[in-house]
């Protein structure tokens, strides 16, 4: 019995040391916590200051990065819609460009179509000259 009586007095005596040394741990743990959190804000790398002082500078560089996303954010938004409004657009010239591209497999009554000298049709969608343009724009020369 007194056997069991030394291990709870040494257990005893043990136990404060241990406690000290989880305290220490966790002290030292957050110690370079806040040296952690003080290298992150621009504003304090390698600066020396309180935990006060990192604390409300960490509030305030929390705050700047979130001003900071939402502006992000809603220029992406931006873009994506401008983003879409374009992809309509083509989608719009593609179309048109197709019927464009129709008629000239199928020349109507009209005079916007004329084949050049490789007997390629040239429509005047594509900025090509009417033969009495051509004759025109030869006559100023």
């Amino acid at each position: 019995m007194s056997d069991n009586n030394d291990i709870e007095v040494e257990s005893d005596a043990h136990k404060p040391a241990h406690h000290n040394t989880l305290e220490r741990k966790c002290r030292d743990h957050i110690k370079d916590s806040f040296h952690s959190l003080r290298d992150s804000i621009p504003s304090l790398q390698g600066e020396k200051a309180s935990r006060a002082q990192i604390l409300d500078k960490a509030t305030e560089y929390v705050q700047y990065m979130r001003r900071k996303n939402n502006t992000h954010q809603q220029d992406t938004d931006d873009l994506k819609r401008q983003n879409a409004l374009l992809e309509q657009q083509v989608r719009a010239l593609e179309k048109a460009r197709s019927s464009a591209q129709l008629q000239t497999n199928y020349p109507s009554s009209d005079n916007s179509l004329y084949t050049n000298a490789k007997a390629s049709t040239i429509s005047a969608f594509d900025g090509a000259q009417t033969p009495a343009q051509s004759q025109t724009a030869t006559r100023e020369w």
